[in-house]
């Protein structure tokens, strides 16, 4: 069958699993910080731009005209629920609120300060372990919950915290989209630096 076929480099181009989510991450050495806990039923992000059709009131030309369509703001969002709750889990899911010990306690009103950024990280391609592992990532910039906070508790079922953050814009850097992507694919360790990793380990 002459299309019934996948690219030679599938393998290197597959996302797996769930993924994390942190609070940082370096593409550059794979560094992770702070897992905000763990999750049941995976990770959900959306970037969705929102356009403007400026041709779409004038006469004679068609909705939908390339040359007229632009892009007003995105609307980045990652939802999931955690299965861990922690007063940083917990903090981040109620939005305005200080932390004193182990009491939160909720605001009224936002400070700069609730606004985090925060990751998403997944397991990419067929080299996923060890320090050239392949990477899937996407940073979303000044994030904060709008659904809020609860848990929902079962009879012999673990408690679930089911959350949604949603990336903000900067009035400092207007033009800057709230959030990236990163897509790294793994490498294996050359032989030679395999031998010299071996060569350490029997002397040490």
């Amino acid at each position: 069958m002459l299309f019934t076929k996948i690219p030679e480099d599938a393998f290197e181009q597959i996302q797996f699993n769930a993924g994390i989510l942190v609070k940082s991450f370096d593409p550059a050495t794979l560094k992770v910080e702070a897992l905000l806990g763990a999750t049941s039923g995976g990770l959900d992000f959306k970037a969705k731009p929102n356009y403007i059709d400026w041709g779409e009131d004038i006469d004679n030309c068609p909705k939908n005209t390339m040359e007229l369509k632009d892009i007003s703001e995105w609307d980045v969002t990652l939802s999931g629920t955690y299965v861990t709750i922690t007063t940083e889990n917990v903090k981040s899911m109620i939005g305005a609120a200080d932390v004193a010990g182990n009491k939160l306690t909720p605001r009224n009103h936002l400070e700069l300060s609730d606004f985090k950024d925060l990751w998403w990280v997944g397991d990419y391609s067929r080299v996923n372990t060890g320090e050239k592992a392949g990477f899937a990532a996407v940073h979303m910039i000044n994030a904060l919950t709008e659904d809020g906070f609860n848990i929902k508790s079962e009879d012999k079922q673990k408690g679930k915290a089911a959350f949604s953050y949603k990336a903000h814009y900067s009035i400092k850097n207007i033009d800057n989209v709230p959030f990236e992507v990163y897509v790294q694919a793994g490498t294996e360790a050359t032989k030679a630096a395999k031998a010299v990793k071996a060569d350490d380990t029997a002397k040490a």
